[in-house]
């Protein structure tokens, strides 16, 4: 969960990344949205909350994608070696951090090395 000031506007943030909202709740109108996010793929979930006191942050996020590519597009940076990896780190509206990797030359890091399973 991160705590967020605006809603729509980390929402967007997030979308760049390959988020997409899933929902949002209010306890009624006008009050504080908790919103969910989710990447394509196996299911990674953001939960967004405006709500005072909720993940109060600003929090670290790090997201493991299969290119970084269109990531480093979207937000006109430089991804830079760290490891067998390739990360791009990026500060959310609302100053949490995002730090987003992928594996690097897959050639010398095999993807079998990387792969995480659920048993």
């Amino acid at each position: 969960m991160l705590h967020v000031s605006d809603a729509a506007n980390a929402v967007a943030w997030y979308r760049r990344l390959g988020f997409t909202e899933e929902w949002v709740h209010r306890y009624e109108p006008g009050f504080p949205a908790f919103v969910s996010i989710v990447l394509d793929g196996p299911g990674t979930r953001l939960f967004l909350s405006e709500h005072r006191g909720n993940a109060l942050g600003p929090a670290f996020v790090w997201l493991r994608v299969p290119d970084i590519a269109p990531v480093a597009a979207a937000f006109g940076a430089d991804p830079k070696p760290a490891g067998a990896r390739v990360e791009v780190a990026l500060v959310d509206p609302d100053g949490n951090r995002v730090t987003v990797g992928a594996i690097g030359d897959p050639a010398l890091h095999p993807a079998e090395e990387y792969r995480y399973t659920l048993e």
